[in-house]
């Protein structure tokens, strides 16, 4: 009995190495590939770069290189990160299609946009 549960584990086992494969296999060929990660620079009171285009799903970090403390607020209240000081990271995942302004709260000349398709 034990070796026949061993052999039902090596078949399934087996069976579903395949199983995953193909579906591995038919997702590369088809072209579609993760979301990305987009990185955007905070320095000299500048988000760099202030626009950026990405695919729905995607995930957007923010640094801040800058020796001054900024934030990362967007005006239709969808992020808001904390006050980030000197190589402080806020990131944030945008899965709806539209387009996403935004400034630093501290410095509000400061802005950027964020284009999600």
């Amino acid at each position: 009995m034990r070796r026949c549960r061993f052999l039902i584990g090596l078949v399934l086992s087996g069976v579903l190495s395949i199983a995953v494969s193909r579906a591995h296999r038919a997702w590369a060929a088809a072209g579609d590939s993760a979301p990305a990660t987009t990185d955007v620079k905070i320095d000299n009171f500048s988000f760099t770069p202030q626009t950026i285009t990405v695919k729905a799903g995607s995930t957007i970090t923010w640094t801040n290189r800058d020796d001054i403390p900024h934030t990362v607020t967007s005006t239709e209240s969808v992020f808001k990160s904390k006050t980030l000081d000197t190589d402080d990271k806020f990131t944030t995942t945008l899965t709806k299609p539209g387009t996403y302004s935004y400034f630093c709260s501290i410095h509000p000349k400061m802005t950027g946009k964020v284009i999600v398709e």
